[in-house]
């Protein structure tokens, strides 16, 4: 097939989605597909590539890519806002001229940017499949970028439109389908596909190894105001047994809110890296004695971290820090890889991992066996193999029948 991947987020941007839209991309074009990938210039989490007024092409690990301009800015919700719009501007410029396809993948977010996907599916008749990373609106709404009024109304209105409009919907959770499902979306429109490890590895963490050194809690990705980081690290340097292991945590990432994560810090047990990129992360991915996943209870679960997943391949054991029932909880607990705590009470993570850190066997048990899931559900083959099936699937006329 002729595919078009339409990802905001490409390499070489180092986490969230940009590694995945690169994973399946590779792994389709390996399959046999012809892929082009439409994406903005690289941006996230930090502008460090720095500005593009005009779109170019690329060719990056035999990928062809279109690289769009659009003005960076994450700094406000109106900075964000502007950032969405002016690569949406530019996609809309650039549709028409595109090359005809057989099915175009479009990744939200960016949100704004399915309308030009949806113009243009409309205009050709090629169908669409939308691969449901965020719930934008949702998470718009619950960490108060969007207040309920006129803009949060029309941003709901249009999501309804993207998910009638798209052939299919790919989630990445029980919970996303459920929330599809909620929303008036057909059951048999959605399909679920875990989201693969972007960083895989095929030797599983010396955990035993790691046991001659002082614990380090590893936690990476993105640092914005869902994931709660400001009361793990008062958790965490509140707790004395951790003090006494002479624990370290390390946050490896940036975001909105790493200067106020930054203002929490007392002492030198926790250290931040800022964003470190491909290999740097190796040396930090290897010495984690646990990964930790944080996500505060009180905000609605419109995304599932892809950090989770990397833990995993690695054969890091993961604590965490989240609503009890979430999806998160749901893999941590169905994997075996590790244990959950209630983020209401960012105490329990502290004490948890006061207790496990020093406990080799335990810890050694949660690696091997979420090594073993990553191995058996999150590699990027069997992920690129049941996305195949849904876009051979929508091409021929059929409703996606993967479940």
């Amino acid at each position: 097939m002729r595919i078009q991947l339409w990802s905001y987020n490409y390499a070489p941007e180092p986490q969230g989605i940009a590694p995945l839209s690169e994973m399946l991309a590779r792994s389709l074009a390996a399959r046999g597909h012809e892929v082009l990938v439409v994406a903005a210039h690289p941006h996230y989490p930090e502008p460090v590539w720095g500005t593009r007024l005009r779109p170019y092409r690329e060719r990056r690990d035999g990928i062809h890519l279109l690289r769009l301009p659009l003005w960076p800015g994450r700094t406000s919700g109106l900075a964000r806002i502007r950032q969405e719009l002016t690569f949406t501007a530019a996609q809309s410029i650039v549709a028409p001229l595109l090359p005809d396809t057989d099915i175009i993948v479009a990744v939200t977010p960016s949100f704004p940017a399915l309308a030009p996907v949806m113009a243009l599916s409309a205009a050709r008749r090629t169908p669409w499949v939308m691969w449901l990373q965020d719930i934008a609106t949702d998470g718009a709404a619950t960490t108060g970028e969007l207040k309920e009024g006129l803009i949060l109304r029309g941003a709901r209105r249009f999501e309804s439109a993207a998910y009638a409009a798209a052939s299919a919907v790919v989630v990445i959770s029980s919970a996303f389908e459920e929330n599809l499902v909620r929303k008036g979306v057909p059951r048999e429109k959605t399909v679920k596909i875990l989201n693969p490890s972007s960083r895989a590895s095929s030797v599983r963490n010396d955990i035993r190894g790691l046991q001659a050194a002082p614990p380090r809690i590893l936690a990476m990705g993105n640092i914005g105001h869902s994931q709660g980081l400001d009361r793990i690290v008062d958790a965490f340097q509140a707790q004395p047994q951790l003090a006494e292991l002479d624990a370290r945590l390390v946050i490896a990432g940036s975001g909105v809110a790493a200067a106020d994560v930054r203002a929490r810090i007392r002492g030198d047990s926790v250290v931040m890296t800022g964003v470190l990129y491909g290999a740097e992360l190796e040396p930090e991915m290897r010495s984690a004695t646990i990964g930790l996943v944080s996500q505060r209870a009180d905000i609605a679960e419109f995304n599932l971290p892809s950090k989770l997943m990397n833990y995993l391949a690695y054969g890091i054991p993961v604590l965490a820090s989240v609503r009890l029932g979430s999806e998160t909880a749901r893999i941590v607990e169905e994997s075996g890889a590790g244990w959950v705590t209630d983020a209401d009470h960012p105490a329990e993570f502290a004490v948890r991992a006061a207790k496990v850190v020093a406990d080799a066997a335990a810890l050694d048990a949660a690696s091997a066996a979420g090594f073993d899931y990553a191995r058996r559900h999150l590699t990027p083959t069997g992920v690129a193999e049941r996305f195949e099936r849904v876009l051979l699937n929508v091409t021929s006329g059929r409703p996606p029948r993967q479940r």
